[in-house]
């Protein structure tokens, strides 16, 4: 069973995150990140929430009273931060390799009654993963709540990155018969403000039903191996000047189109699967 350690800033286990993620799938980090950061990451996501729901394709629909939005990294207070944070630089570099390139950033949000979604993974597993057995992308979470058992917390399948998908529809949705080894394996994590965590998102996982009149905003920050080309799916875009204020740490390894004015992003990593019913 893996846990979200404490490590100090200047020296990471890299074997014990290497295990962590080519075994259970998911590791985290507690207290990476004062509360006042977190805070402030909530507050640009609220208002960047509203600003989505009112614009037609900025919030897609992950299932009933659930959405994601894909954002730009300049649209938050603390990207630089995120992305510099030395645990995340030591994660992508022990993972992915020094060339390891940021594809994404966007937040999910279940709203009070969020319902359980289908157990699933986020995208097929490529051929890196079904035959070479590397994992060739990670996912970042960041929490801007403490999470209680009754906001719908996430829910993950330890080791499941591994699991064949022949029977799977779409490569991504296993069976119902499927489900038992899964709720055997069921994990829910309840992370606190300043905590983040990384996974393959090939783990099999989902989002519980959302029982209390609160919402749980996550951030979700998508990092690719050379090759990996998940960067397809999405649209990272930053302005010149954002850019040229960049570490040129942080610079290196972002993705993205340089654009003379941020344009609205066109999503296209929607999931099939869980456009359940109103979102």
């Amino acid at each position: 069973m893996s846990e979200a350690v404490q490590a100090p800033a200047s020296q990471y286990d890299i074997a014990r995150i290497m295990g962590a993620l080519y075994g259970d799938g998911i590791l985290g980090l507690k207290g990476a990140f004062s509360r006042e950061w977190a805070q402030q990451l909530g507050e640009d996501i609220a208002v960047l929430y509203e600003d989505a729901l009112k614009r037609p394709g900025g919030a897609v629909g992950r299932g009933p009273k659930r959405h994601y939005v894909e954002i730009h990294p300049e649209d938050i207070r603390g990207f630089v931060e995120l992305v510099g944070h030395p645990w995340v630089q030591t994660v992508c570099e022990a993972v992915l390799g020094l060339d390891y390139k940021i594809v994404e950033i966007g937040f999910d949000v279940p709203n009070p009654g969020a319902q359980d979604q289908p157990w699933h993974r986020d995208f097929p597993a490529p051929e890196d993963t079904i035959k070479g057995r590397r994992l060739n992308s990670l996912a970042f979470n960041v929490t801007t709540v403490d999470v209680e058992p009754d906001m719908g917390p996430f829910e993950i399948a330890p080791g499941t990155q591994w699991d064949d998908a022949s029977q799977f529809e779409h490569e991504m949705f296993p069976p119902k018969s499927f489900y038992p080894r899964y709720q055997e394996r069921a994990e829910q994590k309840m992370p606190k403000m300043g905590d983040i965590s990384v996974r393959s998102a090939l783990t099999i996982h989902r989002g519980t039903a959302n029982h209390s009149n609160k919402s749980r905003p996550v951030l979700v920050l998508g990092v690719d191996a050379p090759g990996a080309n998940n960067h397809e799916r999405h649209d990272l875009q930053v302005t010149q000047k954002f850019h040229d204020a960049l570490p040129e740490q942080v610079k290196q390894h972002l993705l993205c189109r340089i654009v003379a004015e941020l344009e609205p992003i066109s999503q296209k990593h929607s999931i099939e699967g869980l456009m359940m019913g109103e979102a």
